[in-house]
């Protein structure tokens, strides 16, 4: 097949895949213990819940957008 025909190459998958496991590495470091009817979990405020994660998921979101918009070189 010719290659021109496909809109992505094979970096942009990559960076695609990249940017798609910061995602999950983001969503992941917002788990945590939840607080029930009985028992307040002071956890669901910690630092890593609500700014590093979704700093991470922010730049994973990025990356994918960058993967997605990235003009594969022309070959010769």
């Amino acid at each position: 097949m010719d290659k021109q025909k496909f809109a992505f190459d094979k970096t942009n998958f990559i960076l695609l895949g990249i940017g798609m496991a910061v995602v999950i590495l983001g969503f992941i470091l917002m788990t945590g213990p939840a607080s029930t009817e009985t028992a307040f979990e002071p956890d669901i405020f910690s630092t890593r819940r609500i700014k590093v994660a979704p700093a991470v998921c922010f730049l994973g979101f990025i990356s994918m957008i960058y993967a997605i918009l990235r003009k594969p070189k022309a070959k010769k």
